[in-house]
């Protein structure tokens, strides 16, 4: 089958590769779609990837055409989507409910085979049946949706909250419609992509510029979200933070990305900072959301290429040209 492969650090093709083999628990997905992420640039860097080559592709959706031996949850035929976590169930961290912390932690797509691909294999635990209205080469959203539907599980939020979020890309409009259905007094965006923040005022938001300065709340956010993982955009976020308010740390940053904290100002104020890591307990709920329309596909994913120009994919992504974009095999 053909195949995105990251071989080494900075290089992808596009290449044949053998067929999935299912395991006795595992199903084998035609491939409908598959989102770029992040997460594929870090590992294009040589970072998470345990080991290289791989096949990348941790947000896909498709079609089931192979089940193993013990699977009777879904049929050939099946519309499904993914989601990529793997865990142990046994360390520490996933006997205590924190799955996402395991100590075994592994992704399809980033530390195994990916949808990146013709077709994918998934543990059938994994696969979640799309209803039929849903339209499969759309549900690729879900797993970023499911990470948007966690951070949203870690800030605990009050209704009535003013929020800022940096960055308007994918991540950071999937938090603004989650904001506006969870109660928010006012969702206000920054980002230095005007384009982005286009959509941002198609979707609703509140308030949008390049820098919190040219917002009106002198007195800060209680709810401050980083989109972006850039250190400057999080260096800001802190300090925009409210008496009693919260700074979720959302998106990725490099591992050399430092910023500075004010430890008397966190403890006289009262401000919690936090952070969100990928997904738990999160992906049907983001299944049902997807199914009843949290999100305009349309809207979301800018651009479908085939699955070819897999390494021009992700030159426009890591260049922030459109939203979401996906591969189609």
């Amino acid at each position: 089958m053909k195949a995105a492969v990251i071989e080494s650090v900075g290089r992808a093709v596009v290449t044949e590769v053998p067929d999935p083999t299912p395991g006795p628990r595992d199903v084998v997905v035609e491939v409908a779609a598959c989102g770029l992420c992040g997460t594929d640039l870090h590992i294009l860097q040589g970072e998470f990837a345990p080991k290289l080559p791989i096949v990348p592709g941790h947000e896909f959706a498709g079609e089931v055409v192979g089940v193993g031996s013990q699977v009777t949850e879904v049929a050939l035929g099946d519309q499904v989507a993914v989601d990529p976590s793997l865990y142990c169930h046994e360390c520490r961290y996933c006997r205590t409910g924190h799955n996402n912390l395991c100590e075994r932690w592994a992704a399809i797509g980033v530390t195994t085979a990916g949808g990146a691909a013709q077709y994918a294999v998934a543990p059938v635990a994994n696969c979640v049946k799309l209803p039929e209205h849903v339209r499969t080469q759309d549900a690729a959203l879900i797993e970023p949706l499911s990470c948007a539907v966690r951070g949203y599980d870690v800030l605990q939020s009050r209704l009535g909250a003013h929020v800022l979020i940096y960055g308007s890309g994918t991540m950071g409009l999937m938090m603004l419609e989650l904001a506006k259905r969870t109660g928010a007094a006012s969702v206000d965006m920054v980002d230095l992509n005007p384009a982005r923040l286009e959509t941002a005022r198609k979707l609703g938001v509140t308030a949008s510029a390049a820098t919190p300065d040219e917002l009106d709340r002198p007195q800060g956010w209680e709810l401050v979200i980083d989109a972006t993982g850039n250190a400057a955009a999080i260096q800001d976020g802190l300090n925009r933070v409210a008496k009693a308010g919260t700074f979720l740390q959302f998106g990725v940053a490099d591992y050399a990305t430092r910023v500075e904290i004010d430890p008397y100002r966190i403890y006289n104020q009262e401000i919690t900072i936090t952070g969100s890591m990928a997904v738990l307990h999160s992906y049907e709920r983001a299944a049902e959301l997807f199914a009843n329309g949290v999100l305009d596909p349309d809207v979301f994913i800018s651009d479908r290429l085939p699955l070819d120009q897999y390494p021009q994919a992700l030159e426009q992504f890591a260049a922030g040209v459109g939203r979401k974009i996906v591969v189609v095999p």
